[in-house]
């Protein structure tokens, strides 16, 4: 399904789009608004659903920018739903992250201006602020991204006291990071790594036994980790930022993977592509010297590299289970088993 061949009428009516839309910003407003004025067009930033970006022009002059995420799972774009593992697939997950949590917390992302959900008729769509298109991976300024990891640490820090709210978790749908969690990953990487016949395959298939042998180790150090609750997917396509303002505006976009973790998950999300060892320690060590001195007298700079070097194998691990008939993107296209074993390297197991 590609972007330009959408019918956006056969998808959602503009009728019933309009309709749906005014009641949400009456709420959002509390006033009784009425939209004079209604542009759609599809996204180019669609990944693995629909996106519409909304021009709305409201009674009193008003003009609003949007975007409505359509998380059905009719919705899916096309090749989507043959690589991503259903088992974590679950539409209220980034509505209620929008609505329960990050609304909470004045963090910068982006507005809700509320959604609309019906399982009943598998609709569920969510109407956010539409931010400015700048990504975070067109920025080389290392500055800038230790700026991201600051920022990160502040918003750990923030959403820690939603984790002591195990039941506000629950209503916002978040995955959990647990024993159950990681092991799966782990197996899921085996068996499709595993599936290979050709030599090649066999070397790679000796590795990740190897590795799925001494994980209990690996599972146990990140089962310890503290937690709070995380993006899930902190890549630098995910992040969006803003450098016009006297203050960085960071804004991370796809919560769909929003979860109970350890945070340095999320960090070892944004530390992850082609920089330097020396790069990526100063996004972690920036990140680190953000968090709140009670946090940080837990533990040192090395113990904390450390456990962040555990995050990363599980990452590496998580890609490698993600789909057997995946191909990533050119911003994660990585040979994540060799990452997967460098990882292992260097923690000693």
């Amino acid at each position: 399904m590609r972007g330009e061949a959408l019918d956006l009428e056969s998808i959602i009516p503009k009728e019933e789009l309009h309709r749906e839309l005014q009641d949400l910003l009456r709420q959002y407003f509390a006033q009784n608004v009425h939209i004079e004025r209604l542009d759609r067009r599809i996204s180019e930033y669609c990944s693995s659903f629909i996106i519409e970006e909304l021009d709305v022009t409201l009674d009193d002059g008003s003009t609003h920018k949007l975007i409505l995420k359509d998380l059905s799972q009719a919705a899916l774009m096309e090749g989507a739903g043959r690589v991503k593992p259903w088992f974590f697939y679950d539409p209220m997950r980034e509505i209620e992250t929008y609505r329960r949590v990050l609304v909470l917390h004045q963090l910068g992302t982006a507005i809700c201006y509320g959604a609309v959900t019906d399982p009943q008729r598998k609709r569920h769509w969510l109407f956010l602020e539409r931010v400015p298109p700048v990504m975070l991976w067109q920025q080389g300024d290392l500055e800038i991204w230790k700026n991201v990891a600051r920022w990160l640490a502040g918003m750990h820090t923030f959403l820690v006291r939603e984790t002591d709210q195990r039941e506000s978790a629950r209503l916002a749908h978040l995955l959990n990071y647990d024993r159950d969690f990681y092991w799966r990953w782990m197996r899921r990487a085996a068996n499709f790594v595993c599936e290979g016949d050709k030599s090649s395959d066999r070397k790679a298939a000796t590795a990740i036994r190897n590795l799925e042998s001494r994980y209990e180790k690996v599972v146990e150090r990140l089962a310890a980790l503290p937690v709070t609750v995380i993006h899930g997917e902190f890549y630098a396509s995910n992040v969006m930022i803003d450098t016009r303002l006297e203050r960085l505006r960071v804004c991370p976009v796809d919560w769909e993977m929003a979860a109970i973790g350890p945070g340095k998950i999320d960090l070892a999300g944004l530390t992850s592509g082609g920089w330097t060892r020396e790069q990526k320690d100063a996004m972690a060590l920036a990140y680190y010297d953000a968090l709140p001195a009670d946090r940080l007298a837990r533990y040192d700079r090395q113990t904390f590299l450390t456990d962040l070097e555990y995050c990363r194998l599980h990452q590496a691990v998580q890609w490698l289970g993600w789909s057997p008939c995946w191909s990533p993107p050119p911003e994660h296209a990585h040979d994540w088993l060799k990452e997967a074993v460098n990882c292992a390297e260097t923690l000693a197991l």
